[in-house]
């Protein structure tokens, strides 16, 4: 049932789920039911800027995420993540790995299960897959931030990192500024390689695959880096980003340097709670820890720009740096589009619960 445009309310969950007293069912959908539904750009990144803007105005229950960290040995840990979403009537729990080993087993980086709940009885109302639907609400959350801090006329944009998340950054971005040119990088030269061609056959357009970072960033409007190092290492240099960018650095270990804090204008974050002091992981963890990034220079969070609590880009010479550690929130909207949608096409498995 729709709401308002780009936004979705879920039905009463309980009504759903029960099928006789004391009987539950949910819906399972797995990779396969979901490559069954069409959800396209705009529907994405409407869904995750209405989620964002009831964050705005206080319509969410958000938990910093937590870790859980196997043997060392196995390069990897699980992110834990949870809220509650009252516009959509529904609560969410999303486990998700991410080990940077899993391309040698031909495996994505991220596996995981989101878990939709009632909010009112706890019960389960739904099991989705959530390695797409990760990489499709973080592109999202990207293009959400671009859409408010990026220059209007972004015509070049350099993406450093090719798996993962990384498509649905380059997709949904592009989907906002119809860029002129796309740079791409990564690690290996196979996995760029085939980035690029997988971007154009999905964009219908040429995109430039880079040997190197300066390669792909240097003179660009808007820069992501989605990359999946093992250990923290300065790959982005501060001298390389142009005057009036957009940067976006949200890999689980910095790729930046200290110093790049020193030419921007603005720093959104999307939850300072969990990118503040006494979190692990992420792009600016280093920045944080080192007092060089506190809460009083924040510019504000994300949310806080999308209900206009405080201005966006006000200047097209800004460097505006958005860094995004992933709202639980937008997996619960994106769960919940996504849900709906294949109860319409009578698409996945329903489980009897109990």
């Amino acid at each position: 049932m729709r709401t308002r445009s780009g936004s979705v309310t879920v039905r009463p969950v309980v009504g759903e789920a029960a099928t006789g007293r004391g009987e539950l069912t949910l819906r399972f959908l797995g990779a396969a039911d979901l490559a069954q539904l069409e959800v396209g750009p705009a529907e994405l990144i409407a869904a995750v800027e209405d989620v964002v803007r009831a964050q705005g105005q206080g319509e969410v229950v958000l938990e910093p995420r937590v870790h859980l960290e196997p043997a060392a040995s196995f390069r990897g840990h699980w992110n834990v993540l949870r809220a509650y979403v009252a516009p959509l009537g529904t609560a969410g729990v999303k486990v998700v790995g991410d080990f940077v080993d899993n391309y040698r087993r031909d495996l994505p980086s991220e596996l995981g299960l989101l878990t939709l709940l009632d909010p009112e009885t706890g019960a389960p109302t739904a099991i989705v897959d959530a390695a797409d639907l990760t990489d499709r609400r973080t592109g999202a959350l990207t293009a959400v931030g671009a859409k408010y801090l990026a220059r209007p006329d972004s015509r070049v944009l350099g993406h450093v990192g090719s798996r993962g998340t990384a498509f649905w950054n380059v997709v949904l971005l592009d989907s906002l500024f119809g860029f002129e040119e796309i740079r791409v990088t990564s690690r290996r030269a196979e996995s760029r390689q085939e980035f690029g061609r997988r971007l154009e056959q999905e964009l219908g357009k040429s995109v430039r695959v880079c040997d190197t970072v300066r390669e792909t960033v240097e003179g660009a409007d808007v820069v992501v880096e989605a990359t999946r190092l093992v250990e923290p290492k300065p790959i982005l240099r501060t001298a390389w980003l142009a005057e009036g960018v957009f940067v976006v650095p949200y890999g689980t270990m910095s790729a930046i340097e200290l110093d790049l804090l020193s030419v921007v204008s603005k720093v959104v974050v999307d939850d300072w709670r969990q990118c503040g002091p006494g979190n692990r992981f992420g792009a600016l963890r280093e920045h944080v820890d080192r007092g060089l990034l506190t809460e009083e220079a924040l510019h504000g969070e994300l949310a806080d720009v999308v209900v206009g609590r405080v201005p966006g880009r006000e200047r097209s010479g800004e460097r505006i740096l958005f860094w995004h550690r992933g709202l639980a929130t937008c997996d619960v909207a994106l769960g919940a589009l996504l849900v709906e949608r294949a109860e319409e096409r009578g698409v996945g498995t329903v489980l009897r619960y109990r």
